[in-house]
């Protein structure tokens, strides 16, 4: 009798029975904790699976020595526990990419702290599901149970496909579940199945090795034939049987009326309409992303200033409080105010994953990206650099190519972030405002726009020369499955949205917190303010300029503080290699200042100009400060070439400690990270250079 897969009736369940015959009599019962193995194919139903056995019960780390992720969690089997692994979505097992090589190595107990497993339960799509036993065959080569949960019976039930799960059964001799993950149908016969078949198992007799005798023996093979064309007729045969226990087990009405996926497909799809819909899309996903966050990032940055002002005002004055306050409130606090774009980001990453609209837009823009040696998955990364290149970073996981996820990573700082518009606010208020061209077209409009356009277009080339160079490697067949369209599992999403976060938060926190400790040592020591004599003619100079005595004495200390700290000192070390670009020491301690976030070179400069660190961008007594800075000679410090100069050299340069430990935990790489520093680095000043010398050329 044959079942639909996914309907949880009686036959469902007879189909279970077997499960005892199979395992045979070889007991290998003991006291330790069983390790269980979650492998399948992408877009299977694996991640739902593995949310639903483990609960919270879970935790995600990497695989030793490399970036690949490993998520395990505690499944509760019957009277015991086990340890759960999610091994990275297959195809197969043939050992071709790393998430292969990882998986080959868990299933042959290779890996150092994780053991072999138990038993493997194998997700298989019902919808795909020829495609999926491929995998299946491979797992039972590792001589390792396997049981086989059936997922999709809804999606297959659509497409009047019909299996026999009891005779797939006894085809493939193992157990096999129809499951319903998110309705927990068949859960507990799954935990049943694979309780039993990890102590009590018969290695199944497969037809294409030596356990079978339907086609010749590997000894056989060899006496005769090459090993090229012994493993061809292996894989053959393995297709043969594939393909025989598939016409069995599985029956489908026939039918010529294209399915609703199909139909949404030549619209989703469509080379015009299909980009037209993306843009909107994405449109509107970054457009809820930056109204939405504002209030809780405003909330965040408001709820560290009344902390930091809670320490401030509880401890006594001294190193300890500025340390507190300055160093680690503001240096830390600083990094958690993008934690809501970071989690509204990976809300709708899950989500559109989820539903399976991701694939599609893949699939829209992989033939522009690979123009640039870029993989299609590459856009969304990008693309959402642009609020802020960590959760860009951190979105690269969904490329499986290393080269084209590292090439990703590499070239997402240059999407101009939301950190880069206060200098480019203030560069343009002081020099640009309310000039136009041709009368009506705004300067500033244009050099914001020149500005993004700037960052995007070195960003092809360098990925262009990345991808030819020292990432160079094969250009990736875009194979990627179409998945059916289903509703977002709302469990699954909020618990990889607040998994990332958490990663977020615990990995990269660490770094943040000694760069910015680091970084406030350095405007913070040596304590030596300077002769009451230079303090006095600074308060003088500051009163003249409008501002109270008490104010102007309180901004000049902070000013002195910090043009004799090591940041200061630091600055005036640069001056001579920052001078071609037509920056004085100042800028050159705001450079430095900048580099624990690209906005703080606002509040350095009103710290430098004895205006008080709190001004902002679009502060009229800043932009004041910076059009009247002279130098020793009289000449002016700031021009509108040095401005626009300062602008490129931002758009290109590194400078944000956030983005560089985000970079070190993805790539799992110092190497990478210093490499990433010092080629943008060098290509903002080289850019800068060429702006400031080759203006003055032109006569500006």
């Amino acid at each position: 009798m044959k079942t639909e897969v996914g309907s949880q009736n009686t036959e469902a369940r007879n189909s279970n029975l077997g499960v005892a015959e199979l395992v045979g009599e070889y007991n290998k019962t003991s006291n330790k904790r069983l390790t269980i193995a979650l492998a399948g194919n992408p877009n299977a139903g694996k991640t739902t699976l593995f949310n639903v056995l483990t609960g919270l019960k879970q935790k995600v780390a990497n695989y030793p020595g490399v970036t690949v992720e490993r998520k395990e969690g505690v499944w509760r089997l019957d009277d015991k526990t086990a340890r759960l692994i999610d091994l990275p979505g297959l195809y197969s097992l043939d050992v071709t990419s790393l998430d292969e090589q990882i998986a080959s190595d868990v299933l042959t107990g290779k890996l150092t702290g994780i053991g072999k497993p138990d038993a493997v339960v194998a997700v298989v799509d019902s919808t795909n599901l020829e495609r999926n036993l491929y995998l299946v065959t491979q797992l039972l080569e590792f001589k390792i149970p396997v049981v086989i949960a059936l997922t999709m019976g809804d999606a297959a039930e659509k497409q009047s496909l019909v299996i026999d799960s009891r005779k797939l059964s006894k085809l493939l001799q193992i157990p096999v579940i129809a499951i319903n993950a998110k309705q927990r149908q068949g859960i507990s016969e799954l935990s049943e199945a694979v309780s039993r078949a990890a102590t009590e198992y018969n290695v199944p007799r497969l037809p294409w090795t030596n356990d079978g005798d339907s086609i010749e023996t590997d000894e056989d093979i060899h006496l005769s034939l090459s090993e090229d064309v012994a493993a061809n007729k292996r894989i053959f045969a393995r297709y043969n049987f594939i393909s025989e226990v598939y016409q069995e087990s599985v029956n489908q009405e026939q039918t010529f009326e294209r399915n609703v996926s199909d139909k949404v497909d030549s619209v989703l799809t469509h080379k015009f309409f299909g980009l037209v819909i993306l843009v909107a899309i994405l449109l509107l996903v970054f457009q809820t992303i930056f109204s939405w966050a504002n209030l809780p990032m405003d909330l965040l940055d408001q709820g560290f200033g009344m902390l930091g002002d809670f320490v401030k005002t509880s401890l006594p004055e001294g190193i300890l409080n500025d340390l507190l306050v300055d160093g680690i409130i503001t240096g830390v606090g600083g990094v958690i105010i993008f934690l809501p774009q970071i989690l509204l980001l990976f809300l709708f990453l899950s989500i559109l994953e989820d539903t399976g609209y991701m694939a599609r837009a893949a699939f829209l823009l992989d033939k522009l990206m690979s123009r640039v040696g870029l993989h299609g998955k590459a856009f969304l990364p990008l693309l959402s650099s642009f609020a802020c290149a960590i959760p860009g970073i951190m979105a690269t996981r969904t490329i499986e190519n290393p080269k084209d996820r590292l090439a990703t990573i590499l070239i997402a700082p240059f999407m101009s972030c939301s950190a880069r518009l206060p200098v480019y606010t203030l560069m343009i208020g002081a020099f640009f405002t309310g000039q136009t061209v041709f009368g009506f077209l705004s300067i500033g409009a244009l050099l914001m726009l020149a500005m993004y356009a700037l960052g995007i277009f070195v960003a092809i080339i360098v990925a262009f020369i990345l991808k030819r160079t020292i990432l160079k490697s094969p250009p990736p067949p875009f194979v990627m499955e179409l998945p059916p369209y289903r509703l977002p599992n709302l469990r699954t999403v909020l618990q990889n949205m607040f998994t990332r976060a958490g990663l977020f938060l615990k990995r990269a926190g660490t770094v943040i917190l000694a760069i910015s400790i680091i970084l406030w040592a350095l405007t913070y020591f040596p304590r030596d303010a300077g002769s009451d004599a230079g303090n006095q003619a600074q308060t003088e100079i500051a009163v003249n300029a409008g501002q109270g005595a008490e104010a102007g004495d309180e901004n000049v200390k902070e000013s002195v503080h910090l043009q004799n700290s090591y940041a200061g000192q630091l600055g005036h070390l640069i001056e001579p290699v920052i001078e071609p670009l037509g920056f004085d020491w100042k800028i050159g301690v705001a450079l430095v200042a900048s580099f624990a976030a690209r906005e703080v070179v606002v509040s350095t400069l009103s710290i430098i100009y004895n205006v008080g660190k709190d001004e902002n961008e679009e502060s009229e007594t800043l932009i004041s400060a910076i059009r009247d800075a002279k130098k020793d000679d009289g000449s002016p410090v700031w021009s509108p070439l040095t401005a626009l100069t300062l602008m490129v050299f931002f758009v290109l340069a590194m400078q944000c400690i956030s983005t560089v430990a985000v970079v070190r935990r993805e790539t799992n790489s110092w190497t990478w990270t210093l490499f990433m520093i010092g080629y943008m680095t060098g290509l903002a000043y080289l850019a800068a250079f060429l702006t400031y010398q080759g203006g003055r050329l032109l006569g500006f």
